[in-house]
């Protein structure tokens, strides 16, 4: 099922990308297999650049093996950020082709969205969930700005930056008299 959906999805992101297809088509007949964990999909390049289904025991051309534990850390930054952490194994040439390609190909939800619902209202409902993403993180920079300011203003328990730099500026021109006092004192003592 799993596989099935990978390589549905996959297809549909490659039938609008020709530069993908492009990329892929070269690499026609070889074969390849993506492990992470339960999921293991294997396929094989098709003569039009899209990915077909493929079964058999023998080793394909190139392995793609996802880490399942460092996948949370690298989701924040998309299908990019995952790619960097895959390790491959097998034909170069191929795995560069399929490597870049997975980490270029991009979902244009909003032109799929417009099928359905028209263009003006797909545009919409974009924006609309780009909104929706970013309300954690402003209310995290918020809340984080309201700590900040409760801990050096209300309840003085960190140092504020404006107040750490006059210190260290205070710190330096101490020092610069001190040193200046004590080659007085030794002019004086000669």
């Amino acid at each position: 099922m799993l596989p099935s959906l990978f390589l549905s999805g996959t297809n549909h992101l490659l039938a609008s990308a020709k530069w993908a297809r492009d990329r892929l088509m070269p690499h026609a007949g070889r074969t390849a297999r993506l492990s992470a964990g339960a999921l293991d999909v294997s396929f094989s390049i098709s003569a039009d650049g899209q990915l077909a289904e493929w079964a058999s025991e023998t080793a394909a051309d190139v392995q793609l093996i996802v880490p399942l534990k460092e996948l949370p850390a690298a989701l924040p930054n998309g299908l990019e950020g995952v790619m960097r952490h895959v390790r491959v194994e097998g034909n170069a040439d191929f795995a560069d082709a399929l490597g870049f390609v997975f980490r270029h190909l991009r979902w244009d939800i909003e032109e799929d969205l417009s099928r359905f619902v028209g263009d003006i209202a797909a545009h919409r409902l974009v924006e609309s969930g780009k909104a929706l993403a970013q309300i954690p993180l402003q209310m995290l920079e918020r809340g984080s700005a309201n700590l900040t300011e409760y801990l050096t203003e209300e309840r003085p328990t960190l140092v504020p930056t404006g107040a750490l730099v006059q210190f260290s500026s205070d710190i330096i021109a101490l020092r610069d008299a001190v040193a200046r006092l004590d080659k007085r004192l030794a002019r004086l003592e000669a």
